[in-house]
């Protein structure tokens, strides 16, 4: 069976951080990008940051550069995502997703489409 967990929201103070991790099982990232999303109350989803498998290469929205760092570990079939100086901006529920290379890592990304697998939410709470 096809999984993706994602773990390590919770509730911290602005200008502090948290890691995210999006761990996979039933299937190995090769050739695959894993992206994390959000989405606050009331607003849609957007996509935060991607890693591929490929080359390695890495998205941020403009809202996050800077602050988080996407990286992996694929002995772990694990993929992280660091969030540093926190904003309450960044509260929400973040997803993790995975989705083959179909000529492009971007496109679907930013178009939020053709995700093949994703996982359950978890809840980012930034206090001011």
């Amino acid at each position: 069976e096809v999984q993706l967990q994602a773990s390590g929201g919770g509730l911290v103070q602005a200008g502090g951080f948290l890691r995210l991790s999006c761990a996979a099982s039933g299937f190995t990232f090769d050739d695959y990008a894993i992206g994390w999303f959000r989405q606050a109350p009331g607003k849609e989803r957007e996509g935060v940051s991607y890693i591929s498998s490929r080359d390695g290469s890495t998205y941020y929205a403009d809202s996050v550069k800077g602050r988080f760092t996407i990286s992996s570990d694929y002995a772990k079939n694990t993929v992280y995502l660091q969030m540093n100086s926190l904003k309450p901006e960044d509260t929400a529920v973040y997803y993790c997703a995975a989705y083959r290379y179909s000529g492009s890592y971007y496109y679907p990304f930013i178009l939020d489409y053709g995700m093949d697998y994703w996982g359950k939410g978890t809840q980012v709470t930034v206090s001011s």
